[in-house]
């Protein structure tokens, strides 16, 4: 009796040890060793029995390799020979290409390659290529299952050679076939204005080439000779560029010997520090609003996000030098991972990402980008329906048979000149023009000019209330009217009684 009670004792505690054995995970070693080994074995039985082998495998197993790879996180992948030599060459300051800014968020399993932009002047903005256009097909070859870096290589090539591309475009009931001559594409110059009306800078940067650092400095020089408001930075759709080249812009506006910021391995263990190593050029009295959205990534998200960090800590320490620095627009894309390319054999190389990002204060922006201080969404222009339903539907003159003045009928005639004037115009004008025509419509811009002059205002008026960044954001917060819930109360009238 005792030694079955033993027995049924003891199986539970069997059963226990075989279901933790089953859950335990193996270790990398193990897995890769295992899963090489049903490779191997797969490899042998295609050689046995599949009908019709390849002739070379190489791009079946290239093909293996990067989903294994890319299996790892998104930004990691595999680089066959060509397009590793095409990130080489395009390192190298100048390389035969279509001049395009991509979305850096696709997978090889989209159908399409999406543009953000277009390069000033480029071969692309000379075709006709349009912000978010869909690349369907290079060259007759579909997109789908192809890795971002393949289609890239794909596009690059000799200067002076043609490449043919497909195109998605919104509206358009058709493919879209442009044929586009490849050309060197020099670092993008930043775009600058100073709104006169306004007394207030605008700078615009899409990445960070070597000179960008310089045409900054350049624009802050300027501005020092003229008395003006304050200066706006859109960093709106940069998907980075060169780090060395944030931290140095980072350097115009902070204190010397700065950490911009660090890179941390697997086991959260310090990698390297990212100091400035100039003086700061920028007047730390006047605000400076940065315009960022979901597709400033990577080193626009440092360069915004240490600024940001670095203006909050001056004012809570009451440092001599402030800044004034504010976010305006949408969360950030949130990559703050560090990508190496490290070569291996057949000429071919791994993308692998080793590192993470940190701002100063141990902030890392991975998978959480940047909030701003002032949310505001970007509104695009209406679209040519919304255009015509307002015209043919949205006003009296719109309406059959309806009655007319003469101060009507000379509305209706000028409107129909300057429609005839605008479509012409559009057809001539150059890049340049063609982007002061959007910004003139670009409410998260025309929300940066409103801030600016508040506390352009409030240093005349009210001085104590923005003497440091904490009192000056609170004060704007207090005025604005930002794209978050607005809180309602409902007052119900009282009832009279007789």
């Amino acid at each position: 009796m005792n030694k079955k009670h033993l027995i049924l004792f003891f199986i539970p505690l069997f059963a226990l040890q075989a279901e933790e054995n089953k859950q335990k995970k193996p270790s990398y070693d193990e897995s890769a060793f295992n899963g090489s080994h049903r490779f191997a074995e797969v490899a042998q039985m295609i050689s046995k029995k599949h009908f019709k082998l390849p002739q070379d495998a190489g791009e079946c197993w290239d093909e293996a390799i990067n989903s294994f790879v890319s299996c790892l996180d998104p930004h990691s992948g595999f680089l066959p020979p060509k397009a590793y030599k095409q990130i080489i060459q395009s390192t190298s300051g100048s390389f035969g290409g279509i001049g395009i800014v991509i979305d850096n968020t696709r997978q090889p399993k989209d159908k399409y390659l999406t543009i953000i932009d277009t390069i000033a002047e480029g071969p692309s903005d000379q075709a006709g290529i349009k912000p978010l256009d869909k690349i369907v097909e290079i060259g007759n070859e579909l997109l789908e299952g192809m890795t971002t870096e393949e289609a890239t290589a794909k596009l690059k090539g000799k200067p002076g050679t043609e490449i043919e591309v497909k195109i998605l475009r919104e509206k358009h009931p058709d493919l879209v076939v442009v044929t586009i001559k490849r050309d060197i594409i020099k670092e993008q110059n930043s775009l600058s204005f100073y709104l006169p009306d306004q007394q207030i800078y605008y700078v615009s940067l899409s990445q960070f080439s070597q000179n960008a650092t310089k045409q900054i400095e350049t624009l802050l020089k300027k501005s020092k000779n003229h008395t003006y408001k304050g200066l706006i930075l859109d960093l709106r759709n940069n998907s980075g560029g060169l780090l060395n080249v944030a931290i140095d812009i980072v350097g115009l506006f902070v204190p010397n010997n700065s950490l911009v910021v660090e890179t941390k391995g697997r086991d959260n263990t310090n990698i390297k520090q990212y100091h400035t190593h100039r003086e700061p050029i920028v007047n730390n009295t006047l605000p400076i609003f940065i315009l960022i959205n979901n597709y400033t990534a990577s080193a626009g998200e440092i360069l915004a996000g240490c600024l940001q960090l670095h203006s909050k800590r001056l004012s809570e320490q009451n440092s001599e030098h402030q800044l004034m620095v504010f976010l305006l627009g949408s969360r950030t894309f949130g990559k703050g991972s560090v990508q190496e390319i490290v070569p291996v054999s057949n000429n071919s190389a791994l993308k692998l990402t080793t590192a993470l990002y940190y701002l100063p204060g141990d902030i890392s922006i991975q998978g959480m980008g940047i909030e701003p201080e002032f949310i505001v969404n970007r509104m695009m222009p209406q679209s040519e329906q919304m255009k015509w339903f307002t015209k043919s539907h949205g006003r009296e003159c719109a309406m059959l048979n309806h009655i007319s003045t003469e101060k009507s009928k000379k509305l209706a005639e000028k409107e129909k000149l300057n429609d005839k004037k605008m479509k012409k115009n559009n057809q001539l004008k150059k890049w340049s023009d063609r982007m002061k025509d959007a910004l003139k419509q670009d409410n998260q811009l025309k929300n940066a000019i409103m801030l600016i002059n508040i506390f352009n205002v409030a240093q005349t008026s009210c001085p104590q209330q923005i003497e440091n960044r904490q009192q000056a954001l609170r004060f704007l917060q207090s005025i604005f009217v930002n794209d978050n819930a607005i809180k309602l109360e409902e007052v119900k009238a009282d009832k009279s009684t007789d």
